[in-house]
């Protein structure tokens, strides 16, 4: 599958969930894209296509493509511990989503287009590559030229005090990859057993 561009509306009425953008018309249009609406039977979904769902909305929503995906999976099954908490942390351990997190980008594509046009700094070093796997103490910023460059620094939000695995300098425009997330903390409503079930058979 290649990296969706489509309307991102209607990415959050299959999910039912605003995985990407605000999801601001989900009250109006919960159901389910397409002409007929919420009055198509719908078959119930069998167990590998909730599955299968889920595994898509992880996807989707840190915009990775299925080989990238399943490269992620095969490495978290190799660590010490729960293969989904494993999972969940390698996600969000990615430089893209470590900035997005940091609240330097609005959202994870603002992210990842940072990213890749070289405006990141991460020890020191400009990196432009979106799935670098970040390790704690690891120090992001931005490069000098692009702390003073507007069409950047307009986009800075401020981390989310909540987000407690990264620290963020919003006068420095620094901040440090502090740890690795506990499953509890990341806000994300994914249930990433069915992930590994999935992968599993």
């Amino acid at each position: 599958m290649a990296r969706y561009t489509g309307p991102k509306n209607r990415i959050c009425r299959i999910f039912g969930e605003p995985i990407l953008g605000s999801g601001k018309n989900l009250g109006k249009s919960s159901n389910p894209p397409g002409m007929h609406g919420n009055s198509k039977k719908r078959k119930s979904q069998s167990e590998y296509g909730i599955q299968l769902k889920e595994k898509q909305k992880a996807k989707y929503t840190y915009g990775m493509l299925e080989r990238q995906f399943r490269n992620t999976y095969v490495e978290a099954s190799r660590l010490k511990g729960a293969t989904g908490e494993n999972l969940i942390k390698l996600l969000e351990a990615r430089l893209d989503n470590t900035v997005y997190r940091m609240g330097i980008a609005p959202t994870r594509p603002a992210a990842r287009q940072l990213v890749s046009h070289k405006h990141i700094m991460v020890n020191g070093e400009i990196l432009n590559i979106p799935s670098y796997q970040m390790k704690p103490g690891d120090m992001i910023e931005l490069k000098p030229k692009s702390k003073v460059n507007t069409a950047v620094i307009s986009m800075v939000r401020g981390k989310n005090p909540k987000i407690n695995w990264v620290d963020w300098n919003e006068k420095e425009f620094k901040g440090t990859f502090i740890a690795l997330p506990e499953r509890d903390s990341v806000p994300e409503n994914i249930k990433e057993s069915l992930i590994v079930e999935l992968y599993s058979k």
